[in-house]
């Protein structure tokens, strides 16, 4: 597989989707900007993916749960002298339980990592992709946008404003060079359940319905090169969402609430 874009910026890089991201672009002939908070882990991923597919890997060690991440990254990018004409918002974190028991100072770290991070560095990273009339914003969603998600109400309503946000984007971006695309996957084998600190989250979830991160990817990169604005990995996943975007949003509130009760 060949890529149409020469640099690619991921957040969230140094495990699951982002991981994925970063092998499968370098193999395809990409260069690399990595960014999470684990300095160690990107640099020993970068050094791999160097070495194997000789491509330039850049590591840029950041916490984006802060207020306007953007202008700093875009400070960072520039001082290496790369452009970024492709940028993947992969990182996040959900919470899980009732709203009222769960720590604010937590919960307001995951709406800027999720929906403030996703807004800054598309704001500061677009503008370049514009004025070159070339680039791409892929945002890294869930089937929780479809609809709203009791007990992860916070994580649910973050992803539903990613979706939004990537198809208000797509739309502004049309026919200006830049295409924007949001992905949407449904349970996907990686750390996220652990993350949550449900250690029962992942037991909730049909083991058929799970999909692995390279699945997500290759259909995201698969889509991105058929410019749709959605992408929704897997085949369960598609089914389920025509279910969730036709159903009745109470009742849908309710049997996804009862369900994630218990």
């Amino acid at each position: 597989m060949t890529i149409a874009y020469k640099t690619a910026l991921i957040t969230g890089a140094s495990s699951g989707i982002g991981a994925a991201f970063a092998a499968t672009l370098a193999a395809a002939g990409c260069d690399l900007i990595l960014v999470a908070r684990s300095a160690n882990k990107l640099k020993a991923m970068a050094e791999r993916l160097s070495q194997q597919y000789g491509r330039r890997v850049e590591v840029v060690a950041a916490d984006l749960a802060t207020a306007a991440p953007g202008a700093g990254l875009k400070k960072a990018v520039d001082a290496l002298g790369l452009r970024v004409d492709l940028l993947i918002n992969n990182a996040g974190f959900g919470t899980t339980g009732p709203f009222e028991t769960l720590d604010p100072g937590r919960e307001q770290q995951e709406i800027l990592l999720n929906v403030g991070a996703v807004v800054d560095l598309s704001r500061s990273f677009l503008p370049p992709m514009l004025e070159a009339k070339r680039g791409a914003i892929v945002n890294v969603a869930s089937m929780a946008a479809f609809q709203p998600l009791p007990f992860m109400a916070v994580y649910g309503a973050t992803k539903a404003f990613v979706w939004s946000f990537s198809d208000a984007l797509w739309g502004e971006c049309r026919g200006r060079g830049v295409h924007v695309m949001a992905v949407c996957p449904g349970p996907v084998d990686t750390a996220f359940f652990e993350a949550t600190g449900d250690s029962h989250l992942r037991d909730t979830v049909p083991k058929g319905s799970v999909v692995s991160a390279q699945l997500v990817v290759d259909e995201a990169l698969a889509g991105l090169r058929r410019r749709n604005r959605l992408v929704i990995p897997g085949v369960l996943s598609k089914a389920s969402s025509v279910f969730t975007r036709l159903a009745p949003r109470p009742w849908l509130t309710l049997a996804v609430g009862k369900f994630m009760k218990h």
